[in-house]
Order: structure tokens, then C-alpha cells, then sequence
């Protein structure tokens, strides 16, 4: 027995804040009929989105997709195919899958796709401790209190970013990893700061990174990324604990 929206996310049609928002517009049904709220699905249960029957998770997840993609500026991190430039009609996937958190627009790099919901929450918290590396350019040089103010936090969003790993590169470059994924974080930063950011690459997600794919391409997981994955995701929590 399952949480609808955890049993649509573990299908591989969405993830599960999508679910929950499908569930809304009163787009689900389970055996025909308009679910209560809380509803949980039983292993006898058909579940239906927009009329369309969707079939349960593999009990070894074999049918799981875990991919990594290279994203060029301009593609944006959205699933509605009715988006110019969607990151789904990008990457041309047989498979229904959809993307683990997003980059922005106009950002590139890595990014991980997936028809695996169960994963997704389990990777974007920031209480999780997954590190997500980025590699910066600003429009004028760096400034040794830049380092200082952008590892220690910055007020953006209504609170402070937490303390984190910065590397100055180059004269207008600096490496950054991060636990959070705040809209638009580094952006935000840089601009509260006085600087503007002319180009940002994500390196890697845990331990993926882009080596071997280049603009524009994707790879699946290899066996070993995907253990080492799956062991880093064991305590790792699906929700917030309430705890900043």
C-alpha cells in the first residue's frame, strides 16, 4: 500500500510534486473513481492519469532509467512539451523521464533525468548533503571578500545561504560546491554581491560528472555510479526534517 502520489512518482509518469499537482486539478483516478485526499493505492488498485492507465513500478526497479545530460544554454528544465526548447523534446528519450531538479536557461552542465520518482527528493535535499559542484564567470575580477562572503553565506530569498566551499579560478572564475538548490542561488549571490554572472557550467552531482559528454548529449549511469548512488542514498531522507 502506497500514498498516491508516491505510487504515480514511482511509475515513472512524474515526479511526485507534479503528482500531487495532477491529483489537484482532479486529473487521477483509482478504479475509475475521484481519489480523497490521502488516498493510498492497494497492489489490486488501477490508477489512471487523464484517462490514461499507468502500471506500477517493477518490485527491482528494472525498469528504472538513470541518465546524465550534458544541457546547453537555452534548453529549459520542464517536462510541458508545449515549452519552446523543453529539455524532454532536447534529449529525445523513448522512455518517459524528467529531469532531477533543473538548471536555469540560460545555465549549462550536468543535470540527471530519471523515471525513477523515489530518487528525486532523496538527491535535491539540502539536509541530504549531496554536493553539486559548479564552475562560475563573473563580469569583473574577484575580489578576496568575495571568496570570503559567498563561503561564509548571503542573505538572498528571505535567509541565508548556508556556509560552503568556494575556489577562486582564473581572475573572473571561481568553483563552487553546494548542498542547496535555491532558485537561481548562485545568480542571487553574485548579484547581491555586485557581480553578474556571464557563464555557468555544473560539474558534477555527487559523484557523476559531465567527462565524456559533450553539449547537448546524454549517457546513462554506468553499474558503479549507480551503486555508489544507491549506497549514498540509503539515509538519506525523502522529506525535510523541519531543521534548518
Amino acid at each position: 500500500m502506497k500514498r498516491l502520489n508516491k505510487y504515480i512518482s514511482d511509475t515513472g509518469y512524474c515526479s511526485r510534486r507534479e503528482a500531487d499537482a495532477l491529483i489537484e486539478k482532479g486529473l487521477v483516478r483509482i478504479n475509475g473513481e475521484l481519489p480523497e485526499l490521502g488516498t493510498k493505492v492497494l497492489d489490486t488498485d488501477v490508477v489512471s492519469v487523464s484517462g490514461k492507465t499507468i502500471k506500477p513500478v517493477a518490485e527491482n526497479k528494472s525498469d528504472r532509467v538513470y541518465i546524465a545530460y550534458n544541457k546547453p544554454v537555452g534548453i529549459t528544465c520542464t517536462t510541458e512539451r508545449k515549452i519552446k526548447g523543453n529539455i524532454i523534446e532536447a534529449i529525445g528519450y523513448k522512455q518517459r523521464i524528467f529531469p532531477i531538479g533543473r538548471l536555469d536557461k540560460p545555465s549549462e552542465g550536468l543535470i540527471l533525468l530519471t523515471n525513477d520518482g523515489d530518487i528525486v527528493n532523496k538527491i535535491l535535499r539540502a539536509e541530504n548533503a549531496h554536493d553539486k559542484l559548479y564552475r562560475v564567470t563573473v563580469n569583473k575580477p574577484i575580489t578576496e571578500r568575495f571568496i570570503n562572503k559567498m563561503s561564509s553565506g548571503v542573505p538572498i530569498l528571505n535567509t541565508v545561504t548556508l556556509p560552503c566551499e568556494v575556489k577562486q579560478i582564473g581572475k573572473c572564475g571561481f568553483e563552487i560546491i553546494l548542498q542547496q538548490g535555491l532558485n537561481r542561488q548562485i545568480r542571487r549571490m553574485c548579484e547581491h554581491l555586485g557581480y553578474e554572472v556571464t557563464r555557468l557550467v555544473r560539474k558534477r552531482i555527487m559523484h557523476i560528472d559531465l567527462r565524456g559528454i559533450k553539449p547537448g548529449q546524454y549517457r546513462h549511469l554506468t553499474e558503479q555510479e549507480m551503486m555508489i548512488m544507491n549506497q549514498a542514498l540509503t539515509h538519506s531522507s525523502k522529506t525535510f526534517s523541519g531543521q534548518s
